[in-house]
């Protein structure tokens, strides 16, 4: 199953838009994804992290779903964050995103609960046993502070239709480990921007981006410079990229990448509380760094974009 869903390429992490009042802007969305989808990138991913996944209602979650399969247009694949304090809500989660036709779902361990591996597993398996859809299980540590290891899925490699594993660990190796234990038995997807190049090298076939929502062309022309093995011209597109790509690992990655998204044009910078706005030093050091960037910004090679 895991050859079936041909999901590669830059997916990127898409940022829900908001009014000044905090309220959901869906026409803003769609519009923030329709050009995503205009400027070449491979898939979307909704209501993830990026995505303020738990700052919306259930109802709210499907009906950014809904904008981004319009958005879509099945030119690229949907793939709808699943992040919930339980199993069984997460369950209940994943059966009404198949009912308004998404095309896979991105899993996150349970939230707020530490769990055991195995405890971890059983989420995971549970998920996936109740539905049809295909699922990427997604690693953040850092940010969930639960750790999906390679054990982990070793164990859940009987579960069919868990077809993809991204990793925002940072650490590579586990691709490698994975490999090496199960072969090709899932896709494996980057879920860090600053580890992408790397990622690639060892064996991603899809890269989770938080930063292609403001640089998407930049981000799928480096993704295939990687995959073709073009690597000098891959290294000094990700040198230019690089502090762009750093901020995607920081604790306020969603300000950070919501800002980059309003500098460029792209977006609002509007985030729902309690993330804030940037602010003193953050706020100065984003913007010098998006200005530098915009200054430096290069030429891209030719990809087929």
């Amino acid at each position: 199953m895991s050859k079936a869903i041909h999901w590669q390429g830059v997916f990127p992490a898409v940022s829900t838009q908001f009014n000044p009042d905090f309220s959901l802007d869906l026409l803003a969305t769609h519009q923030v994804m329709r050009n995503l989808v205009a400027d070449g990138v491979s898939g979307l991913v909704v209501c993830g992290t990026v995505g303020e996944n738990t700052s919306l209602t259930t109802a709210e979650k499907l009906a950014v779903i809904e904008v981004a399969k319009d958005a879509a247009a099945g030119k690229v694949p949907v793939i709808a964050g699943v992040a919930e304090f339980t199993t069984e809500f997460a369950r209940n989660t994943v059966r009404e995103a198949a009912r308004v036709g998404v095309d896979g779902v991105m899993v996150m361990p349970a939230l707020v609960y530490s769990a055991k591996p195995h405890e971890t597993a059983a989420h995971f398996r549970s998920i996936a046993t109740g539905t049809d859809l295909p699922v990427m299980v997604y690693n953040n540590p850092p940010i969930y502070k639960n750790d999906v290891t390679p054990d982990i899925l070793i164990a859940l490699q009987d579960c069919e239709n868990i077809v993809c594993f991204k990793d925002s660990s940072g650490d590579t190796r586990r691709f490698i480990d994975l490999r090496n234990a199960v072969g090709d038995r899932f896709v494996l997807f980057a879920g860090l921007d600053d580890v992408v190049l790397e990622s690639i090298a060892v064996g991603a076939e899809g890269w989770v981006s938080g930063m292609s929502n403001a640089f998407p062309k930049e981000g799928e022309t480096l993704f295939r410079l990687a995959r073709e093995q073009r690597f000098d011209e891959a290294l000094a597109l990700y040198r230019w990229f690089m502090p762009l790509l750093h901020l995607d690992a920081r604790a306020d990655l969603v300000q950070c990448i919501k800002l980059c998204e309003a500098l460029v044009g792209r977006g609002s910078s509007v985030t729902r509380p309690p993330r804030l706005p940037l602010q003193g030093e953050a706020l100065t050091e984003v913007q010098a760094i998006v200005a530098k960037a915009l200054a430096e910004r290069p030429v891209l090679p030719q990809v087929g974009l």
